[in-house]
């Protein structure tokens, strides 16, 4: 039975030799916990990084983190666990707009600001058409070989950047 909206979770079962966690069960407490921490962990660098590189505040970014991850989580009745974190989506836009050379605080971001907000008000608009109409289109449009070069492009624009800061 679900408290509030919240779906109950049985424990997994150890009686079975499948590693599969189904929908409806849960780890014991101590892997849980190792499981959560090691979430934490890997997390915890984008929000950190992905604002330092736009020369933003990191407390913002971990604050706002929270509270959409919170607000995620009751919109969706705790049935999806995900985390709501800084995305490397802007991290190019913003240097090339400001010109931010990776130090300290970004000077010019109310250039970039503006941007950031269309491309939210647009993500938006996205976002209904896909609740309207379905994925299919999205991926006939962006196939897993485009959408795949995309995420190794970012990376390796973002390995430069990296390579200055560890210096």
């Amino acid at each position: 039975m679900a408290m509030f909206g919240f779906p109950h979770w049985q424990l997994k079962s150890t009686s079975t030799e499948s590693g599969v966690v189904a929908p409806d069960e849960r780890l014991p407490f101590a892997q849980t916990a190792v499981m959560g921490v090691q979430h934490a962990v890997a997390m915890f660098g984008a929000t950190v990084l992905m604002p330092i590189l736009m020369g933003l505040d990191p407390n913002l970014s971990i604050l706002m983190s929270g509270i959409g991850t919170l607000l995620f989580f009751f919109i969706t009745g705790g049935r999806v666990p995900s985390y709501l974190g800084s995305s490397a989506a802007f991290v190019g836009v913003v240097i090339a707009a400001t010109g931010f050379n990776g130090q300290g605080i970004n000077p010019n971001i109310s250039i970039a600001l503006g941007g950031i907000i269309a491309c939210g008000l647009v993500y938006t608009v996205i976002g209904l058409v896909v609740m309207k109409i379905g994925t299919r289109w999205i991926e006939r449009l962006m196939p897993p070989v485009v959408t795949g070069a995309v995420v190794m492009a970012i990376g390796l624009n973002l390995a430069q950047m990296a390579a200055r800061l560890s210096q």
